[in-house]
C-alpha cells in the first residue's frame, strides 16, 4: 500500500525546498514531485535496508559500538568533531554537548566554505533578510561569486530570478539582474548583466563601489578588469532600485582576502541603505550548514571552530578548524557527523585523519566511513528521520519523515555516548 507525503523538505542545499511530494511504498520510495536533479537523488537513491554498527569492519550490537566509541574518546588527549552540516539541529546540539562533556574541538564544514562570512558578520554586521521578502519585494539581485543555476536549481525559480511574488507578480520581468564572477556561468547567461572580475580583485572592485555609493571619483578607467563606467551604472542601479537584494558564495569566501571581501560586500549593502532598502544573503551549500553555525553560535557563542579543552568555549580558527587541526596532527581521534572530511579535505589532514581512530556517524557510504574504527549506520534526517534545519536565511525548517525503517538516529547515538563517557 501506498502513501503520499506532501509539504517535505529537501536537505540536499541551503535552499531547502519545503513543497515536495513524496510517494512511498512501505521503505521504499516511488516517486518524488517537484524536487531538482539533486533532491531527487536524495530520496530516489536511499538506501533503506537496516545495518548494524561496524567496529574495525566487524558487525556488532549498537551497545559494544557505543562502548567502543565512548573508550576512544574517553581515552583521548585532543578529540576532534567535526562535520553537521547534513545532520539535523537537535544532533547538532548533541554534539556541542559530547564536545562540552569530553573537551573536545568541535568543527562544522563552514570552516572550509563560509566561515569568512561568519568572521565578516561579527566584524561589521549582516544587513539580510529572508528569501521570502526577496521573492515578494526584490526588484534588483546582484550574484557575486556564486553560480546557483548550477549549486541551487531551484533558487531562480522559487525566491529569487522568475520568482512571482506581491510587488513582483510579473516574476523576471520585474527584475534587474546582475552576475559578478570571474567567468561566464550558466547564471551569468540568465542575467541582464555580467561583470566579468580578474581574479583575486573583487575587494578592489567592492571598494570602489562603496567609493562610487560616497560619490567620489575614482583615479582609474578600469578596476580588476571591470570600465568603472560600468560599476558606476551598477551603483545607480543600487541607489534607485526599490528593493535590491545581493547573493554571495564560494567566489568571495574563498578567494584572496576571504572574510575582508565579505565584509566589505557586507558594508557597501549597509551603507547601500542611506538610499534604498538593500540586502544580503550568504549561498549556504549544505543543507543544514546554516543551522550548525545557528547551534554553535547559541551554544557557544561562536558559529565554528570551537574548542573545549580548557573546559568553556574558546574560538580561533585557523588553530581549532578542523584542517588545520588534522593537518599539524594535533587531533588524537575524531568524531566525524554526517560528512565526507577524507573525500575533501587537503591531502595532509585526510591522511592524519585515516591515522587515527575515527567514529562515524552517516547514512550513506563515504570515504571517512570505509576506514572509520567505529561506524554508526544512521536514519537520513528527512527521509527516514523528522527533525528541523535552517535555510540560508537562517529560517528554521521542520523536516518530516517519509518511510519508517527502524533506524536509530545522529541524535540518539550522540546521546548514548554522552551517557557512555560521563
Amino acid at each position: 500500500m501506498s502513501t503520499v507525503v506532501e509539504h517535505v523538505t529537501c536537505t540536499f542545499c541551503g535552499c531547502l525546498c519545503d513543497d515536495l511530494t513524496v510517494e512511498a511504498e512501505g521503505t521504499e520510495i516511488r516517486k518524488v514531485r517537484l524536487a531538482c536533479s539533486s533532491g531527487q537523488g536524495i530520496f530516489m537513491d536511499y538506501d533503506p535496508r537496516p545495518r548494524q554498527p561496524l567496529v574495525d569492519g566487524r558487525e556488532v550490537e549498537w551497545e559494544e559500538a557505543v562502548a567502543e566509541a565512548a573508550a576512544i574518546l574517553s581515552a583521548s588527549d585532543s578529540p576532534l568533531i567535526y562535520g553537521l552540516s547534513s545532520s539535523a539541529s537537535e544532533a547538532q546540539r548533541k554534539a556541542v554537548a559530547l564536545a562540552d562533556r569530553i573537551g573536545a574541538v568541535i568543527d562544522s564544514t563552514s570552516s572550509v566554505c563560509h566561515g569568512p562570512t561568519g568572521l565578516a558578520m561579527q566584524a561589521v554586521g549582516e544587513p539580510t533578510c529572508t528569501l521570502g521578502e526577496v521573492r515578494d519585494r526584490a526588484d534588483l539581485l546582484v550574484f557575486w561569486g556564486c553560480n546557483p543555476d548550477a549549486s541551487h536549481l531551484r533558487h531562480f525559480p522559487r525566491f529569487s530570478l522568475t520568482a512571482k511574488g506581491a510587488l513582483t507578480p510579473n516574476g523576471r520581468a520585474d527584475r534587474t539582474v546582475y552576475v559578478v564572477d570571474v567567468r561566464p556561468t550558466g547564471s551569468s547567461k540568465k542575467a541582464d548583466h555580467f561583470l566579468q572580475v580578474d581574479i583575486g580583485t573583487d575587494f578592489e572592485v567592492l571598494t570602489t563601489l562603496r567609493l562610487l555609493v560616497k560619490g567620489l571619483e575614482p583615479s582609474v578607467d578600469i578596476v580588476g578588469g571591470v570600465p568603472v563606467t560600468e560599476l558606476k551604472e551598477l551603483v545607480e542601479r543600487m541607489k534607485s532600485c526599490r528593493y535590491g537584494v545581493a547573493f554571495m558564495g564560494m567566489g568571495l569566501t574563498m578567494a584572496s582576502a576571504r572574510q575582508l571581501n565579505v565584509a566589505e560586500l557586507f558594508t557597501l549593502v549597509a551603507e547601500l541603505n542611506e538610499f534604498a532598502k538593500f540586502s544580503v544573503i550568504p549561498m549556504r551549500g549544505h543543507g543544514n550548514v546554516t543551522g550548525a553555525d545557528q547551534v554553535l553560535s547559541w551554544t557557544t557563542g561562536y558559529p565554528f571552530a570551537v574548542s573545549f579543552a580548557r573546559g568553556y568555549p574558546q574560538f580561533s580558527p585557523g588553530e581549532f578548524s578542523a584542517v588545520d587541526m588534522l593537518a599539524r596532527r594535533a587531533a588524537d581521534a575524531a568524531v566525524i557527523i554526517a560528512s565526507d572530511p577524507g573525500a575533501h579535505f587537503p591531502a595532509a589532514a585526510a591522511a592524519h585523519l585515516e591515522r587515527i581512530p575515527t567514529i562515524v556517524l552517516d547514512h550513506g557510504p563515504s570515504v571517512v566511513a570505509s576506514h572509520a574504527h567505529v561506524l554508526f549506520p544512521t536514519a537520513a534526517y528527512g527521509v527516514d528521520a523528522a527533525g528541523t534545519a535552517y535555510r540560508m536565511d537562517n529560517v528554521p525548517i521542520p523536516l518530516k519523515s517519509v518511510i519508517s525503517t527502524g533506524r536509530v538516529t545522529d541524535e540518539e547515538i550522540l546521546d548514548r555516548i554522552i551517557e557512555a563517557v560521563a
